[in-house]
């Protein structure tokens, strides 16, 4: 087995300096759970000396009950012209009580005479005093060498220089800093060799960033070039263009280069759930295109990739998803073939022929012409897969509807719906006021059905989003509305098109609720295999 790297996350500090993220006391605590559960070896949890919720979080993790992870406070040098033990910095790293304490330094002589405005000799003492100090107090010492990359091309020298300072002032390891996020992968590979040649008894570490959309292969450029420490963020957050992603780089090193990187009982598969919980705690939407942990990762739309992994599921992917936590996912849209629909059908537990599923895919390529997305309102292509058996009964028969919107004076605006179905031969006709048409429309219907099927009371709409799709025709447009229902178990999206918006509507609620009624919580976790004759 290859020698272990080491994972070093910094969501809490560099990835919370992404634009839009403002992680709260709680936030950090439960993403150093969430870490630890993974079984990363290092958590760098802020920088205590900078706000107080640092400081509150160094004080309250070290309540937690972590398997795997070691804490790390992070800081800088002490400042010129102040010894270490009097600088206020170095005195909240040390507060901080974490095993680990992680020390940043100028390498770039731009930000030594710019930034820090002291010279050359005196940044090098900073470094070595400083490490050597919080060696003393029996701390684990990292040493980031901020600029490395940048600062080596300007003077390399001088940026060695540096290493060999906090090399003589204890370092635990070394690591190389591609702090704005502009240097190359063979750049990474020909600096990293160099320092091993210079300090071939030091450990070294990497740290990019994402600027030039190279983070996640420098940081495996790096390894191969014998680093045995990486830094990096949960979905590659982090200031400007984000850090290293760890989502990608952890799989790289275990799946793709044999190269352990968690706790010997972490636990790879729990990386999607960290990824997207990661994200909904950011109050960020999860990015659906993730390599490994986004839900398109693993999701196929063309006909012709979705026929050959019926036959084979490693046809047109690169890993078992499970393995990482995901899952296959088939979508349904004019670009499909009949594998996607029997996929569907099997995913959605439904037992559909092969002449049925060309049916409907013909269907769904008509409709999508004329305006419907199935892409995104996977219920909708249920709903058509089940009315495509021959034994299909309708929950109910629309015989007609009629919305009426006023503006009268002294009760303001009036949105009334009347609705009358046929269900099983009897015919109901009802009436419903709303706030607007469509929830009128609603309101009239769940009266209508409600007797029959009293399930319908925990179906609710959740979110209602219209698109005009040819805008040039103005109030003539073709419209496509979504309709997102919820039962407090499952989730689900129905469509529906036409130039009139009620219409519309109409068919995308028709589809939500018979997909509520007869399909949802029967839906299986995914496709488990599709390794199946069509």
């Amino acid at each position: 087995m290859k020698p272990k790297v080491a994972i070093y996350d910094t969501t809490l500090r560099d990835g919370s300096q992404r634009e839009g993220i403002a992680f709260s006391l709680a936030d950090k605590l439960r993403i150093t759970q969430l870490l630890d559960e993974l079984g990363v070896d290092y958590i760098e949890g802020g920088w205590p000396g900078s706000n107080p919720k640092d400081v509150g979080y160094f004080d309250q993790v070290r309540q937690l009950n972590l398997k795997h992870s070691k804490i790390a406070a992070f800081g800088s040098t002490r400042r010129k012209g102040i010894a270490p033990e009097g600088d206020p910095n170095i005195r909240a790293l040390i507060d901080a009580n974490t095993p680990v304490v992680t020390v940043v330094g100028k390498t770039s002589m731009l930000h030594v005479t710019d930034v820090l405005q002291t010279t050359a000799a005196e940044n090098l003492n900073m470094i070595c005093d400083s490490l050597a100090y919080l060696k003393a107090q029996g701390k684990e010492v990292i040493y980031d060498a901020e600029h490395f990359f940048d600062g080596a091309k300007l003077d390399m020298e001088y940026g060695f220089d540096t290493l060999a300072a906090a090399a003589e002032g204890g370092a635990d390891v070394i690591v190389l800093c591609d702090t704005n996020g502009g240097s190359m992968p063979w750049e990474v590979i020909e600096f990293v060799n160099k320092a091993h040649e210079l300090f071939p008894d030091m450990p070294f570490g990497i740290h990019t960033h994402n600027d030039s959309e190279v983070a996640v292969a420098n940081s495996l450029a790096a390894v191969r070039a014998g680093a045995v420490h990486v830094q990096g963020t949960i979905n590659g957050y982090g200031e400007r263009c984000g850090n290293a992603n760890l989502c990608s780089i952890i799989p790289d090193l275990i799946i793709k280069m044999g190269i352990p990187c968690l706790a010997q009982d972490g636990n790879l598969g729990a990386l999607t759930h960290l990824s997207r919980a990661v994200a909904e705690i950011a109050n960020l939407a999860p990015d659906t295109h993730l390599p490994y942990v986004g839900q398109s990762a693993f999701a196929h739309k063309g006909g012709i990739h979705v026929a050959a992994m019926r036959r084979n599921v490693d046809s047109y992917q690169h890993i078992e998803p499970e393995l990482v936590g995901n899952q296959t996912r088939v979508l349904v849209s004019d670009l499909s073939g009949r594998g996607n629909l029997l996929s569907k059908s099997e995913e959605l537990g439904l037992d559909v022929s092969t002449d049925e599923a060309v049916s409907v895919l013909n269907e769904i390529k008509e409709l999508e012409n004329a305006g419907f997305v199935f892409e995104g309102a996977e219920a909708s292509v249920a709903v058509r897969l089940r009315r495509a058996a021959p034994d299909y009964q309708p929950l109910f028969r629309l015989l007609d509807f009629t919305v009426i919107v006023e503006d009268r004076r002294g009760r303001g605006q009036l949105a009334e719906a009347m609705v009358k179905i046929d269900i099983d031969g009897d015919i109901a006709h009802t009436a419903a006021e709303g706030n607007g048409p469509v929830n009128a429309l609603d309101l009239a219907l769940r009266k209508a059905l409600l007797p029959k099927y009293p399930a319908l009371r925990d179906i609710q709409l959740v979110d209602y989003k219209v698109r005009i799709l040819d805008s040039e025709n103005a109030t003539g447009a073709m419209t496509r509305v979504l309709i997102d229902s919820y039962n407090g178990r499952e989730r689900w999206s129905t469509v529906g098109a036409g130039t009139d918006i009620i219409c519309a509507s109409w068919l995308a609620l028709v589809d939500s609720v018979e997909y509520g009624l007869t399909v949802a919580d029967t839906v299986g976790a995914g496709v488990k295999s599709l390794a199946l004759n069509d």
